[in-house]
C-alpha cells in the first residue's frame, strides 16, 4: 500500500484520537465554559490500532514526517493510559471528598424528607413508651422483646447486643454488614414504588429502632444500650436516611418528570441517586466495623463510648455540611 492510500485510509481514526486526547487532557473548567462533550471513543481498542498502524508504518519505511505524527500519538496515547489508574484514585479522592458532599447538600429537600420521617417516627415511639411500656408490644413481639433485653443485660459479662457467645467479631462484622446493607436497599428500591415503599420502609424501621430504644430505656438498661449505639449510630442512622433520600430521588422522576419523558428522568435521576447510594453504603460499613469491633465491648467505659459517639456525630455532620464547599466556589 502507498503512503497516500494509507493516509488516506487511516486519518480519520487519527483525528478521531487526537481530539479524544485534547479532550482528555483538557482541564475541567474549560470543558465547562465551552460546553464540549467527550468524544466516543473505545480508547483501549483504538489505541491497540494506532500501534499496529505505526509498526506497519516503520516496516513499510514510510516519511519520517508520517512517523513522526503517529509516534506524537502513541506516545500521547501511552501516557493517558498509563495514568488512568492515578486518574481512577483521583477520581476516588475527589468523590469522597469534594463530589459526594457536595450532591447530599443540593438534595436537601429530599434529605430533610427522609430525616423527618425516620428520626420522627424514632423518637415517637421512643417517648411514647416511656408514658405507656406496653407500647413496644405492638411493634416487637414477646419473644423479640425478651431476646433485646438479654443482650443487654447490665450483668452481662460477655458482648452486648449479640445473641450467640461463639459469634466472633469478625462473623459479627459480616453479619452486620449484610443486615444494614440489606435495609438500605430496601429503603431505597422503595423510591420506585413512587415513593410509598420508601416511606413505608423509612417508618418500619423509625419505629422499630425506637421502640426497641425506648423499652430498654423505659427498664432502666440506659448504660448498655445507649453505650452500645453510641459508637455506630452516626454512621447506621446517617446511612438509612442517605438510603431514603436516594429512594426519593428515583420517585421524584417517577412522579414529576417534568418535560422529560418518565424513562429518561428515571435514568438521569438514578444516575445521582446511586452516587448517593455510594455514600450510605460505605456509611453502613463502618458502622458494622465499630459496631463489631468497639460497640459490643464490655470493658470500655460508658463514659468513654458517649465520647466517642458525640466525636463521630460531630465529623459525620461536618463532613456533609462543611466538605467541597471551596471548591463548589471556585466552579462558579
Amino acid at each position: 500500500m502507498k503512503q497516500e492510500q494509507f493516509i488516506s485510509q487511516y486519518q480519520p481514526q487519527w483525528e478521531h484520537m487526537r481530539a479524544w486526547l485534547d479532550y482528555q487532557q483538557m482541564p475541567p473548567k474549560q470543558r465547562k465554559r465551552d460546553a464540549l462533550s467527550e468524544p466516543m471513543l473505545d480508547f483501549p481498542a483504538a489505541y491497540r490500532q494506532l500501534c499496529h498502524q505505526l509498526a506497519l508504518a516503520q516496516s513499510r519505511m514510510y516519511s519520517p514526517l508520517l512517523l513522526a505524527q503517529l509516534n506524537e500519538l502513541v506516545t500521547r496515547g501511552h501516557h493517558c493510559l498509563y495514568t488512568s489508574r492515578l486518574h481512577f484514585a483521583h477520581r476516588f479522592i475527589q468523590f469522597y471528598l469534594q463530589d459526594l458532599p457536595q450532591l447530599v447538600r443540593r438534595e436537601w429537600q429530599a434529605l430533610l424528607l427522609a430525616g423527618m420521617l425516620f428520626f420522627g417516627s424514632l423518637l415517637a415511639m421512643l417517648i411514647a413508651i416511656q408514658i405507656q411500656p406496653d407500647l413496644v408490644y405492638s411493634v416487637l413481639d414477646g419473644a423479640s422483646v425478651a431476646n433485646m433485653e438479654d443482650m443487654y443485660d447490665p450483668q452481662r459479662a460477655s458482648r452486648f447486643g449479640r445473641e450467640r457467645e461463639a459469634d466472633s467479631d469478625v462473623y459479627m462484622f459480616g453479619f452486620y454488614i449484610k443486615n444494614n446493607t440489606g435495609i438500605g436497599f430496601q429503603v431505597f428500591a422503595g423510591g420506585l414504588l413512587y415513593g410509598l415503599g420508601s416511606v413505608f420502609f423509612l417508618l418500619f424501621n423509625g419505629l422499630y429502632i425506637g421502640a426497641a430504644a425506648g423499652h430498654l430505656t423505659q427498664i432502666g438498661y440506659i448504660e448498655t444500650f445507649w453505650g452500645f449505639v453510641a459508637g455506630h449510630s452516626a454512621f447506621e442512622l446517617t446511612a438509612i436516611v442517605l438510603s431514603g433520600a436516594a429512594g426519593f430521588k428515583l420517585a421524584a422522576a417517577l412522579i414529576m418528570p417534568g418535560r422529560k419523558a418518565r424513562s429518561l428522568a428515571l435514568r438521569d435521576n438514578a444516575q445521582e441517586a446511586i452516587l448517593i447510594v455510594y455514600g450510605a453504603a460505605t456509611l453502613f460499613i463502618m458502622a458494622a466495623f465499630v459496631e463489631a469491633f468497639w460497640s459490643s465491648q464490655t470493658w470500655i467505659p460508658v463514659l468513654v463510648k458517649y465520647a466517642v459517639g458525640i466525636a463521630l456525630w460531630l465529623l459525620v455532620i461536618g463532613y456533609f455540611v462543611f466538605l467541597g464547599r471551596e471548591a463548589a466556589a471556585d466552579e462558579t
